[in-house]
């Protein structure tokens, strides 16, 4: 399994990378399978660096900020109008009312919306499973209705947070990992809103609590330095840790 850093900037695209999304890659039955976590604003044009977006099998949404879906606007598009020809429906994961509110993203009627394009599901209790990766949803902490997503492949396991405040549900999500994709959105001290965003010393004290094996911390806005987040979760987690950057690869083998 090897994941790919496509946008990793935090509630809005930044300067040096577009709002969340994150690639992930594994084999199974002679070929590659591709799947995106997120889709956020600016992402779908960075996607086209590092992989032709026509091979996208599926795409999960933690949730339905723009910054973290907006994108599925364009990839209908390519999905809808491409020179090739229209393409056939993949599927798209979500929360509750995803199919709706993607339709109303691109200005379109909820009843029939994308659904030639995509197709939709909702999160429940059920693992998904695609090609080599088997996809556990767990609810998080965050105003609307977010999920962080636990993906197995070949023995190896990436936990990914989406949004979310400090919570047990994030903990068992990441128990033992090999790598944690954390966000890292609040510093230490700073007048912070509850079950919104970690701090990178949150997300420090999650990893270590679960086991993971690596930390990338990642959705820092624009307005914070990674270092200062890096510091913080230093603080508390004591194993391999990186800021997440647009281009960065991990091959958990």
């Amino acid at each position: 399994m090897r994941l790919t850093v496509i946008g990793c900037s935090g509630s809005f695209a930044g300067p040096d990378s577009a709002a969340s999304c994150y690639l992930l890659e594994g084999e199974q039955d002679g070929r590659t399978w591709r799947v995106l976590l997120d889709l956020g604003s600016g992402a779908l044009g960075t996607l086209h660096r590092y992989v032709d977006p026509l091979s996208i099998d599926a795409v999960l949404l933690s949730h339905l900020h723009p910054d973290h879906y907006f994108d599925i606007s364009g990839l209908y598009v390519m999905w809808k109008y491409h020179p090739d020809g229209a393409r056939p429906p993949i599927p798209v994961w979500g929360p509750r009312g995803v199919a709706a509110q993607c339709a109303r993203a691109y200005g379109l009627d909820p009843a029939s919306g994308m659904s030639a394009e995509f197709d939709f599901h909702e999160y429940d209790d059920q693992p998904i499973r695609l090609g080599p990766f088997t996809i556990r949803p767990t609810r998080v902490v965050h105003p609307i209705a977010a999920y962080g997503l636990r993906v197995e492949a070949d023995g190896r396991v990436v936990a990914y947070s989406g949004d979310t405040g400090p919570c047990q549900e994030l903990v068992d999500l990441a128990s033992r990992a090999d790598l944690l994709l954390c966000e890292s959105a609040f510093v230490e001290g700073g007048d912070n809103p509850v079950d919104l965003h970690l701090t990178g010393k949150q997300a420090g004290a999650t990893a270590a609590e679960a086991g993971a094996g690596r930390l990338v911390l990642t959705h820092v806005p624009p307005w914070h330095d990674p270092a200062v987040l890096l510091a913080e979760a230093r603080e508390a987690f004591d194993g391999p840790l990186e800021a997440a950057v647009t281009g960065s690869t991990y091959d958990l083998g």
